[in-house]
């Protein structure tokens, strides 16, 4: 859709606005390994969006592990991960997008993260306070693949979801935005520096 022009923007937070998938993964190769969890690598990326306490009632399940509880356990794993949030960058292909847009039309974040983690991540970055809203997996009950956290983002941007454009990093973020009703980009396709053809270019 390369003529459509934005009336509000929509972020992910985690491999979108902030290169954390590799740091989210030695945290839970970490917890993982503590407490006996086969997880894959390919598995992790594949779940990419998906609450880790979800993730980890799921693995729970699957592995007839009743000694687990994915509550303190995600809390755990947030706590290993956040070891890392000095080696946060940002993925500068996306946060330019924002930054030529800050002040200009309304921003958000929707992301699968805790408020507590994604409000760190941002901070870390210097870019909390370029966004009206940053909703997260404690605000919505239905998580991506479903639509709620990024028509929820658009609610408290006051934006008709038909006209905000949404950016994520994830086969699941992709599904949950197209299901919101709004012109999504894979931004996968602009970090392997493929033309903006591929994704449609920004409205200016």
């Amino acid at each position: 859709m390369p003529d459509f022009i934005p009336a509000g923007l929509v972020f992910d937070c985690d491999g979108t606005l902030a290169d954390t998938m590799p740091l989210h993964w030695r945290a839970w190769s970490e917890l993982a390994d503590q407490h006996r969890i086969e997880f894959s690598e390919h598995r992790f990326y594949s779940l990419g969006g998906v609450p880790t306490r979800d993730i980890l009632r799921m693995l729970a399940h699957e592995q007839e592990r009743a000694d687990l509880d994915p509550i303190a356990l995600a809390r755990h794993k947030e706590e290993l991960y956040l070891r890392f949030l000095p080696e946060v960058t940002p993925v500068e292909e996306v946060v330019s997008i924002a930054r030529e847009h800050r002040g200009r039309i309304p921003m958000s974040v929707a992301s699968g993260g805790s408020r507590h983690a994604i409000r760190h991540i941002l901070e870390h970055l210097n870019i909390l306070d370029w966004f009206d809203a940053v909703v997260t997996n404690e605000d919505v009950t239905l998580q991506k693949p479903a639509p709620d956290i990024f028509l929820e983002a658009a609610r408290r941007m006051a934006v008709d979801p038909a006209r905000c454009r949404a950016f994520e990093d994830t086969d699941l973020g992709m599904q949950a935005i197209r299901a919101a009703g709004m012109d999504a980009v894979d931004v996968r396709f602009m970090r392997t520096g493929l033309p903006p053809a591929a994704y449609g270019a920004l409205g200016k």
